[in-house]
């Protein structure tokens, strides 16, 4: 580990947040959360997982940042026609946003919490982390968090957080509407 052992982690919201968090601390890195889903829809879950993200972090006093910026219409305007990209293109709109305020911030490390979910995938996001790592020159912290995923889950009910029924963005919202529906 370098001599700066401070970290920026990437929360997609504050339930998944709680086991990279701990097991992140256990490494010695001092960090810090941020908070930055910029295309989550509706408009009312970005705020309502955005509160729970803020209240989290005050509740359990875990430093952190929120980008409050909405943007369903970037993010629309990214994956119209290339709908079946639109994951890869998510986790790298958000990621790279992520590191450049690492690099602002003078953080040598970033992760994100997106490796703790065991329905986004995996090898695609380690390979996005990676690649921004070399070409910003920053230090990815990798860990499989999918191991913990019945703790935080587990955790986040008895902290009595909101938990959101799907990933977040307007097409997974469809997703889990068309499921019912069968």
């Amino acid at each position: 580990m370098s001599k700066n052992n401070k970290l920026l982690l990437h929360s997609c919201c504050a339930p998944c947040s709680i086991y990279p968090l701990s097991e992140i601390k256990k490494n010695g890195f001092d960090t810090t959360l941020f908070f930055n889903n910029p295309n989550i829809h509706p408009f009312k879950e970005f705020k309502k997982r955005m509160n729970t993200f803020k209240n989290y972090c005050k509740q359990e006093k875990h430093p952190f940042i929120i980008n409050s910026e909405y943007g369903l219409k970037n993010f629309l305007r990214s994956v119209v026609f290339k709908e079946q990209e639109r994951c890869q293109i998510c986790y790298l709109m958000r990621l790279e946003v992520v590191v450049d305020k690492a690099k602002e911030l003078n953080f040598d490390h970033f992760s994100t919490t997106l490796l703790y979910s065991k329905y986004q995938n995996h090898n695609l996001i380690i390979k996005i982390c990676e690649n921004l790592a070399e070409k910003k020159n920053i230090n990815f912290f990798y860990d499989d968090f999918r191991v913990g995923w019945q703790d935080g889950v587990n955790k986040s009910k008895e902290l009595g957080l909101y938990r959101q029924p799907y990933c977040g963005c307007i097409f997974s919202e469809q997703e889990r509407y068309d499921k019912s529906l069968n």
